[in-house]
């Protein structure tokens, strides 16, 4: 059975930096796509950054573009989220998504959405504050 297990949330102050990681079991897919969505209380859920099995291509919410790195260590089966310069309004539950379909996170363009992913993680907290 597929499950995600998410790790690294946590309380930040304003401008530091943090890693998320998500890791897979249970699954031996060719072809994927897996990614990160955050939700904040009242607020509708983000994708915030995807990347591609196909070619490592990634997809970057423009909220978190150029603050962000998200990366696949294929042999440890885990997915990293870097952020830095992190803002009071990236506090949220950061959850990872993952899909049988390298096309979803392929040169995407588009916002990333929540029912083109198959399999969810349980989500860690950021919290962003002094």
């Amino acid at each position: 059975q597929l499950q995600l297990v998410e790790s690294g949330g946590g309380l930040v102050q304003p401008g530091g930096s943090l890693r998320l990681s998500c890791t897979a079991s249970g699954f031996t897919l060719d072809y994927y796509s897996i990614g990160w969505f955050r939700q904040a209380p009242g607020k509708e859920r983000e994708g915030v950054s995807c990347i591609s099995s196909l070619d490592d291509s990634t997809y970057y919410a423009d909220s978190v573009k150029g603050r962000a790195t998200i990366s696949m260590d294929k042999a440890k089966n885990t997915m990293y989220l870097e952020m830095n310069s992190l803002k009071a309004e990236d506090t949220a539950v950061y959850s990872c998504a993952i899909t049988r379909s390298g096309y979803v996170c392929h040169e995407r363009v588009g916002p990333l959405l929540a029912y083109e992913f198959d399999h969810w993680g349980q989500g860690t907290q950021v919290t962003v504050s002094s």
